[in-house]
């Protein structure tokens, strides 16, 4: 179950920083779309808080250090959330590059995350 929320988060996170980093190349400004779709990559991140929190208690503790996977979580929650932010107030295409270099970097985090929960041994 973690593997595919992990697979779905790097997928989503990734094809979103991709579209908006050709989206900004391109010259086009942050539109619904670009923001759209790192708002898609935060609600993924919000399950992910949810799972975390809920996981140990199913019988699936995490088997790496919980200090660096709550560092990582907390920081990949608030990157959206500040992108987004930046990109509303600036509205340039570069505020979209910005989108797509925080959604690609959302999706090195959350993989790193599932490393930490599944794969390393404690």
């Amino acid at each position: 179950m973690i593997l595919w929320l992990t697979i779905l988060q790097v997928s989503v996170a990734v094809a979103a920083g991709a579209f908006c980093l050709v989206l900004g190349l391109v010259g086009r400004r942050p539109s619904d779309f670009s923001v759209g779709a790192l708002a898609l990559v935060e609600l993924l991140l919000i399950v992910q808080v949810v799972a975390a929190i809920v996981a140990p208690f199913v019988g699936n503790p995490p088997t790496g250090d919980l200090l660096e996977y709550w560092v990582y979580l907390v920081s990949a929650v608030l990157l959206p959330i500040g992108a987004v932010l930046w990109a509303l107030m600036e509205r340039s295409r570069w505020s979209t590059v910005i989108l797509g270099v925080a959604a690609l970097a959302v999706a090195v985090m959350v993989w790193r995350m599932h490393v930490i929960w599944t794969v390393q041994v404690a």
